[in-house]
């Protein structure tokens, strides 16, 4: 059985930081995909960012030059430094993975709130 669970969340102010952190644990034979979603209240879960096995990483628009997305594919863990944090980046986060061959799993959500 699969799990990915989530940890950082939190209450910070806007401007300032936080560092999302989520373990895959289980029975694992190939992580290709990493990453986190985000669904704010009454919007559609969006991607933040991905990353593969190989390190290539995708971003979405409002996430670039403020997260940066890691991974130790020794440890099968995924990380999110999130700066300069916005009002809008309140959202419940969640973790992604896509492990092969069986596909997609997600950690339960983290909040991450961010007031002014």
């Amino acid at each position: 059985q699969v799990q990915l669970v989530e940890s950082g969340g939190g209450l910070v102010q806007a401007g300032g930081s936080l560092r999302l952190s989520c373990a895959v644990s289980g029975s694992i034979f190939n992580i290709r995909t990493m990453g986190w979603y985000r669904q704010a209240p009454g919007k559609e879960r969006e991607l933040v960012a991905l990353i593969t096995s190989s390190g290539g990483i995708n971003y979405a628009d409002s996430a670039k030059g403020r997260f940066t997305i890691s991974r130790d594919n020794t440890k099968n863990t995924v990380s999110l430094q999130m700066n300069s944090l916005k009002l809008e980046d309140t959202a419940v986060y969640y973790c992604y993975a896509y492990i092969a061959p069986v596909g997609d799993y997600w950690g339960q959500g983290t909040q991450v709130t961010v007031s002014s």
